[in-house]
Order: C-alpha cells, then sequence, then structure tokens
C-alpha cells in the first residue's frame, strides 16, 4: 500500500516538473529579444570612448560626428550637431519596452509644451531590423510628434555602452553638452526629467 502511494507521488512530482518546464520555455521563447549593442558592425571598426559627465560640447570633427549620428525616418542623415542652438532630449527606445511606452506620452507633451522655446525631442529606436517596421503602428497608436530615427552603432556605443538597459534619455543643453542622462523611467525620472528641461530653456547662453 505505501509502495502504490510512494507511486502515484512520485509520478506527481514528474508531472508536475515537466509542467514547469514547458512553461517556463514557452515565457522565455516569447520574450522580446533584449537589445544588443553590437561592438563589432561599427563601420569604422572603432569605437568612440564611453561618454561620461560632464561631456565637453559637440563637436563637428570626423570621428565626433560618427559617434552622434543616426537616420531619419525618411532615410535623411542627422547628427546633433545639426541642432546646436536646441535643448535636445534623446531618447534611446523600443517598441516592446513597457518604460518606454509610459515614457514616450511625456516626451511628446514635453516636444508640444515647449517646442516654440527651443525644445527638440529625437527617439531614436534601438530593437533592432525587427522591430523597425512596429515603429509605425507604436507613433500612431500614442499619437506622437516628435522625431523619430535609428543610431549609429558608434553612437549606441557613446551613449549607452555595455548598459542595455531602455529607456535611456539624455538632455543637451542648446551648446551641445550633456546635462542629465536618465536610465529607465518612472514617476521620480518624469520629474526630473521635466525640471531639467525647462532650466536648460531657461539658462542664456
Amino acid at each position: 500500500m505505501q509502495s502504490a502511494l510512494f507511486g502515484n507521488a512520485y509520478r506527481l512530482v514528474i508531472g508536475l516538473a515537466i509542467i514547469f518546464f514547458l512553461l517556463l520555455s514557452a515565457a522565455c521563447n516569447n520574450a522580446p529579444a533584449p537589445v544588443v549593442v553590437n561592438k563589432t558592425e561599427t563601420p569604422s571598426g572603432k569605437l568612440p570612448p564611453r561618454t561620461t559627465l560632464p561631456m565637453p560640447p559637440i563637436t563637428t570633427t570626423s570621428d565626433s560626428v560618427k559617434a552622434q549620428s543616426f537616420t531619419l525616418m525618411n532615410d535623411q542623415r542627422a547628427k546633433l550637431s545639426d541642432y546646436l542652438g536646441k535643448v535636445v532630449v534623446l531618447d534611446f527606445w523600443a517598441t516592446y519596452c513597457p518604460p518606454c511606452r509610459a515614457e514616450a506620452p511625456h516626451l511628446d507633451a514635453l516636444q508640444k509644451r515647449f517646442s516654440n522655446k527651443g525644445l527638440l525631442v529625437i527617439g531614436l529606436n534601438v530593437g533592432g531590423p525587427d522591430d523597425r517596421p512596429l515603429i509605425p503602428n507604436f507613433t500612431e497608436g500614442l499619437k506622437l510628434k516628435y522625431t523619430m530615427g535609428f543610431p549609429d552603432p558608434e553612437m549606441t556605443y557613446l551613449f549607452m555602452g555595455n548598459d542595455d538597459t531602455i529607456p535611456q534619455t539624455l538632455v543637451f543643453d542648446r551648446r551641445g553638452r550633456v546635462l542629465k542622462h536618465f536610465v529607465g523611467y518612472d514617476q521620480a525620472v518624469s520629474t526630473e526629467l521635466e525640471r531639467t528641461v525647462q532650466e536648460a530653456l531657461e539658462e542664456k547662453d
């Protein structure tokens, strides 16, 4: 009798273990791939130094341009030095990232509120080739109007380094210097981001 009970209990434990393993495997397979900064695919083959605060003003040397260049949604090329004179909020994001989705309406609201004072919000998608076709539905669904694009690999590395956490949001002053670099998004980041933007807009050259 005891042997039969033990056998039944053993089979039950094994069955539950198999079910748990299958569920865990399914969850992992359905999870979005993390953002990976592939440091071997930079066009120059050389990596710029990781940005640290305080960062010097944006320059227009060839190495600097490579590390601060991106492609807009209309395939037009751009670089950060194109926007000197404006306060720039640069956001690294992906469509599958819940904090990015939470942050996007706030970025759009900042753009609408302060664009006439010289603010420019730029969202750079780092979700990879599979994520790019999803951008139009993402922006249309949230009614986002701020500038969107894709960073060059050197630019991704310069500002994100080995940390693939997203969103990452940077605020540049009118001279192209990094004022703040936020990793992640929550209410505290939202408050500090808005405060930093307002202070940068009010600062006299």
